[in-house]
C-alpha cells in the first residue's frame, strides 16, 4: 500500500510538467538599408503565450541580430508548426 502512495503522488507531481503545451509566434520584422522584410516562427515562454507576451519575448531577441519587430502574427501551439515551416524557411525557429 505505501508503495501505491508513493506512486499516486510521484505522477501527481510530475503530470503538470507534461502537461504545458508549447507556445510559439510566427511575426514579421524588418531592416532598415536596405529594406530587407521576414517572417518567422519563433518559440515563446508558456508564461509569455499571448500576442503581446509573444513581442516582448521576441522584440530583444530580434534586435540583437539587427532586426526590428514589425508585428506577431498570431501564437499557437505545436499542432500550428508544420503548416508554417515552408513559409518560415531559414527564421523558422531561429530567433
Amino acid at each position: 500500500m505505501k508503495a501505491h502512495a508513493c506512486l499516486l503522488t510521484l505522477m501527481l507531481v510530475l503530470a503538470p510538467m507534461g502537461a504545458e503545451a508549447a507556445c510559439y509566434a510566427d511575426y514579421k520584422a524588418k531592416r532598415d538599408d536596405p529594406l530587407r522584410l521576414h517572417y518567422g516562427v519563433a518559440e515563446i515562454p508558456d508564461a509569455s503565450c499571448s500576442r503581446d507576451g509573444a513581442a516582448s519575448e521576441l522584440a530583444p531577441r530580434l534586435e540583437s541580430a539587427g532586426w526590428s519587430l514589425l508585428n506577431i502574427v498570431s501564437v499557437f501551439g505545436e499542432d500550428g508548426l508544420e503548416e508554417r515551416r515552408d513559409s518560415a524557411g531559414q527564421n523558422f525557429l531561429r530567433y
